[in-house]
């Protein structure tokens, strides 16, 4: 049996292969997603080293190497996501889906908070990322955000989901620009409410720094003299692991 694969790829991959997808035909049922990465490795052997460190998403959700895929299935290479360096109705904007937005317009503290709302909550506390000039001694000129956006929306709400779960009662929101993002400017609000503060602080950091582990956005850092896309800075990239970073 031959199957057809259609597979998107962003950032570094999309960049390498000068294109949003890749077309293969493969022979056999089922493919399993390490069959289909060393398929792309052996027609792209210039790229083999991106291609192993990424990871397949099958129908918006991240997949073993030992899924079985289906030409059916929406696939995707997902390049390790934008990482960061902490521990492990408008125009051009994606609609809100349910407390979550991407958006290529300028973010709104207010309406990202006023999606955690609750008069059982006696506290909201809120992380505002934004672009700064200077990293590593290099100086930024932009940063330039891409996302998958189903998928990442996706990644939001299951975060969101983690978090109630570990705090009952939190509630989260959380709104990423996508596009560029000029220095000084907010590239992701996060709001958390809780009835208290104490798990306000910790629910606040779960979020951002599992929005940097598992959300399918990518950052190309833009500076005077080049730029790159980056990805994670705190070692080898598993979005399968649990929140507490276990095996």
């Amino acid at each position: 049996m031959t199957q057809q694969f259609t597979i998107r790829v962003f950032a570094g991959l999309a960049d390498r292969f000068g294109s949003s997808s890749l077309t293969v035909t493969m022979s056999g049922s089922p493919v399993t997603g390490v069959q289909l990465k060393d398929e792309l490795v052996h027609l792209y052997p210039e790229a083999a080293p991106l291609i192993r460190s990424a990871f397949l998403a099958k129908n918006q959700a991240y997949a073993n190497d030992s899924e079985p895929l289906g030409a059916g299935d929406e696939i995707a290479l997902i390049p390790p996501v934008s990482g960061g360096q902490g521990l492990p109705g408008q125009a051009g904007a994606t609609p809100v889906t349910g407390k979550h937005l991407l958006t290529a317009q300028p973010l709104s503290v207010e309406q990202t908070c006023a999606r955690v709302a609750d008069d059982e909550h006696g506290a909201t506390v809120v992380f505002i990322g934004t672009t700064r000039r200077t990293t590593f001694g290099q100086r930024t000129v932009l940063l330039e955000y891409e996302a998958y956006e189903p998928m990442a929306l996706q990644t939001m709400r299951q975060i969101a989901d983690e978090i109630a779960e570990r705090w009952p009662g939190a509630r989260c929101a959380i709104s990423h620009r996508i596009g560029p993002v000029p220095v000084g400017e907010t590239s992701v609000v996060i709001a958390v409410s809780t009835p208290h503060r104490a798990e306000g602080y910790e629910a606040s950091r779960y979020a951002i720094e599992r929005l940097k582990h598992i959300v399918p956005i990518w950052k190309k850092e833009i500076w005077e003299d080049g730029s790159e896309w980056k990805g994670p800075q705190n070692g080898p990239w598993n979005p399968l692991n649990p929140p507490d970073g276990s095996t």
